[in-house]
């Protein structure tokens, strides 16, 4: 098994945060929207953003990476990443004072867009062990394909 790098483990960390992150975003934007089927399916991706971040912990304490630290681990891009996301799915709550649902999805949009970077940076990174850039590889397609469907309710929801 390979070893574990502190930047392999903050590749970890951050994709959970990322999808953590991503499920509240859903979970509030779900609150917001006014039509019950968007509803539904905005709940659906909120589950399935806490499945890719349990499947992530789950992969991450196989290879032997501890819950993340902020010691001076390699800080980079994928924090960047992940904090540009956590702002992304902010502007959520404030879409849905007031807004239509075709607002709320675009910031749904936004945060994808962002946690898609997180995830292509993470497969750039040579760190990261074959076994999890796998499991890494197939969220980024689900996430893609999320977020290619929410531009679609969004252009249906004018």
């Amino acid at each position: 098994m390979p070893a574990i790098t502190p930047e392999s483990a903050r590749v970890f960390n951050d994709l959970v945060e990322v999808n953590k992150t991503g499920a509240k975003g859903y979970q509030e934007a779900a609150e917001g929207v006014s039509d019950p089927q968007l509803k539904a399916e905005l709940s659906r991706l909120s589950q399935q953003r806490a499945q890719f971040a349990a499947e992530l912990e789950q992969q991450a304490r196989r290879l032997g990476v501890e819950a993340p630290s902020n010691e001076g681990t390699i800080e980079g891009a994928l924090t960047d990443a992940a904090a540009a996301v956590h702002r992304g799915w902010i502007n959520v709550k404030s879409a849905i004072t007031g807004q239509d649902d075709s607002a709320i999805l675009g910031e749904c949009e936004t945060g994808d867009k962002v946690a898609l970077e997180a995830y292509e940076s993470a497969l750039k990174s040579q760190s990261v062990p074959a076994e999890a850039s796998s499991v890494i590889q197939k969220q980024h397609s689900e996430i893609l394909a999320a977020k290619n469907q929410v531009t679609q309710w969004k252009a249906s929801n004018r």
